[in-house]
């Protein structure tokens, strides 16, 4: 394999990048800071898909090895007003790997204008939304690593622009374990990462009290068609004193959303929608509550490893989903 990846020891990071490899690392902030300068970039998270299965961990990292198929990879930040040129900014021919500090003003404004960006789909983008330990303390903040200066930040973006040459191409595969249900038809009228009023079967009514009437799993997310593609947004907090729904990614007008429909074991159908042991990844992500929800601590993803985030990208924001991306010819 041309891409090596997996948990690690700082030191052994530490090594990878003084002998001059491309990183993508992923660690607690502690971990993080113990890296030495170096053309890497990385976020804030504790929690990981690892080569034994899934687990929490603030010494180690996890690094991917960025392979340099067509050229040096670029580094850079960005921040909420420079984002939206980030496809237009990259390689004509490659891939961007992009990590975003959760609920900043940079995450907020990709998640609501992404499908909007110049360039957006035509250039492979993958990423993640760096965390914290949900118990750690609540001063933790989210923050992505710009490894070129060593400076963190817990308001820009930070992305890698990797070439490839022209006989090479990159490819993004999205595993969503979730289809929409064949509950009610639910639509919005405005987009945001909260919701009440909202139209259910054609009749107006409030998303709060329609998930408690109906005794809804919030553990499921609601399921819209995005251009033929089943995309999750995942319920973050159900208040019904406001009578308003908190997201962890914003709904958009025009969408016909539907709670995802139970299944049986959803580990499995993750499992099943994986790429075989000795396919090539060049990067790959996977989400907080599937690691919550489905237990992960411990248990094997199908052989994937990566970071565990706090949204993941593939294109434009995901949740519940696994991403990742290969590199073909």
């Amino acid at each position: 394999m041309s891409t090596q990846h997996g948990m690690m020891s700082v030191a052994d990071a530490a090594t990878l990048i003084r002998s001059g490899c491309s990183l993508c690392i992923a660690g607690d902030e502690s971990a993080l800071r113990r890296l030495p300068a170096g053309n890497w970039i990385g976020g804030t998270t504790p929690y990981f898909m690892g080569e034994r299965g899934g687990l929490i961990s603030r010494d180690a990292v996890h690094a991917t090895v960025v392979a340099e198929h067509g050229g040096r990879p670029r580094t850079r930040f960005y921040d909420a007003a420079s984002l939206p040129q980030l496809c237009r900014n990259a390689p004509d021919h490659g891939y961007s790997i992009l990590i975003l500090p959760a609920f900043s003003d940079c995450h907020l404004g990709f998640a609501r204008n992404a499908p909007n960006y110049e360039e957006m789909y035509l250039k492979p983008l993958v990423g993640w939304v760096a965390g914290v330990h949900l118990e750690g303390p609540e001063r933790a903040r989210p923050l992505v690593a710009l490894g070129s200066s060593g400076e963190f930040s817990a308001t820009q973006a930070v992305v890698m622009d990797v070439p490839l040459p022209p006989e090479k191409f990159a490819r993004v595969d999205i595993v969503n374990p979730f289809l929409p249900g064949d509950g009610a038809r639910i639509t919005f009228a405005d987009t945001g990462f909260t919701a009440g009023d909202c139209s259910i079967d054609g009749h107006r009514g409030n998303l709060a009290e329609h998930l408690l009437a109906t005794d809804a799993d919030t553990r499921l997310p609601l399921v819209a068609d995005y251009c033929g593609a089943p995309v999750n947004v995942s319920i973050r907090n159900v208040d019904l004193a406001t009578g308003l729904v908190e997201f962890y990614a914003p709904v958009f007008p025009g969408l016909t959303y539907r709670q995802a429909a139970p299944a049986g074991d959803r580990l499995a159908a993750l499992r099943a929608a994986l790429p075989p042991p000795d396919a090539d990844i060049s990067f790959a992500c996977n989400c907080i509550l599937n690691f919550l929800h489905l237990e992960l601590e411990g248990k094997h993803s199908g052989g994937v490893t990566g970071p565990v985030g706090f949204g993941e990208i593939g294109y434009q924001l995901l949740n519940q989903t696994l991403v990742y991306l290969s590199v073909g010819e």
